[in-house]
This record gives C-alpha cells, sequence and structure tokens, in this order.
C-alpha cells in the first residue's frame, strides 16, 4: 500500500470517528430544522448549529475502502477489501470457504 492509500485510510478512519462522535447531535439539529410546528427562527438557529457542525461529521462522506490497497471503488462490504485483492486471495485459497466457480 503507497504513502497516499494509506493517508486516504487514515482520512477515512478519521471521518468515522466524527461521524461516530457527532450523530446524535447531528440527527437531533436535523428533525428540529424539518419540524414544521416549531416556530421558524427555531428552525432556523438549529440549521445554523447544523451548519457549523465539521463537514467530516456527515455521514455521507465515509467511504467504504480496502484494508489493504486502499482502493475506494468496487470494494465488497462484506469483506472490506477491493475486488481485485479479493480475487488474488481467493485464487491462492487465503480466504476460507470461497472457491472459484465452476459448472
Amino acid at each position: 500500500m503507497s504513502v497516499s492509500e494509506e493517508n486516504a485510510n487514515l482520512r477515512d478512519h478519521h471521518r468515522r470517528l466524527l461521524v461516530a462522535k457527532y450523530e446524535l447531535r447531528r440527527n437531533l439539529y436535523k428533525a428540529l430544522c424539518k419540524d414544521p410546528s416549531l416556530p421558524s427562527d427555531l428552525r432556523e438557529e438549529n440549521r445554523f448549529k447544523l451548519s457549523k457542525m465539521p463537514r467530516n461529521s456527515s455521514f455521507t462522506r465515509v467511504r467504504n475502502r480496502c484494508i489493504f490497497s486502499g482502493r475506494a471503488r468496487a470494494v465488497y462490504e462484506t469483506f472490506r477489501m477491493s475486488r481485485i485483492v479479493f480475487r488474488t486471495l481467493a485464487s491462492k485459497g487465503m480466504l476460507n470457504g470461497i472457491k472459484k466457480a465452476s459448472w
């Protein structure tokens, strides 16, 4: 794994920690913003608080990455690895219960 891929994995890990830390607060502010029964100034205040939260605390910034190569695309969530790494490990027989299909 190169330095840039390792940094990407570290960034993603940091984002996941921030999401976990701010999840309840973010959901509360979002719910208060969307509630039409509340006065508009209170909703606006909560919208402002939501905008002042760290950007990386939003769940949409979290990206599933391969734990071996750092690749962001074509990552199997179950195994947390990219299709390329998965194929090489499976063909070497290093993944238990996985074998090449033949029919």
